[in-house]
């Protein structure tokens, strides 16, 4: 293959891989979190789990078939899911999630570029966008400040 001769874009797609793999976790955590949630204070944020779940997978998707058009074949093994009984740790394992999520992406269109996938790069910072919305609306619904993730833009 390659993409393995060249150590940036092996590196890419590597990182890549992490990312799906975050990806998959996202899906599992939302769809468990949106069924476990209980009460009416949270019976909103349950439904913006659920759209999540969608989102997460659409991003998923994106990663798998950029990994595919680089030589690779993307993985299948999701990253650990932290469980509670308590909603609010829930909610902040998926903030935590969210905001390193971000961090990574944002690593990964700064490789994108310097390989000259400048189209990669692109479509991760959709994505970005997205994740970033996630990231609001977690920290609203626990009523704490959006963590911040400036390191370099994307």
């Amino acid at each position: 293959m390659a993409a393995t001769k060249n150590p940036a874009l092996k590196e890419l797609i590597a990182g890549l891989q992490e990312d799906l793999s975050r990806e998959y976790q996202a899906i599992i955590a939302y769809t468990v979190y949106s069924n476990v949630l209980k009460g009416a204070q949270w019976m909103n944020i349950a439904g913006e789990l659920r759209k999540h779940a969608g989102e997460e997978l659409q991003h998923a998707l994106t990663i798998a078939d950029q990994i595919d058009y680089l030589g690779a074949v993307p993985n299948a093994t999701p990253k650990a899911v932290k469980l509670s009984e308590k909603a609010e740790e829930m909610l902040r394992f998926d903030l935590d999630n969210e905001t390193e999520t971000i961090r990574q992406y944002r690593k990964r269109v700064r490789q994108a570029e310097a390989v000259g996938h400048y189209a990669l790069a692109e479509q991760i910072r959709q994505i970005i966008s997205q994740e970033q919305e996630h990231q609001h609306d977690l920290a609203t619904a626990l009523g704490i400040d959006v963590p911040h993730v400036l390191e370099e833009g994307a």
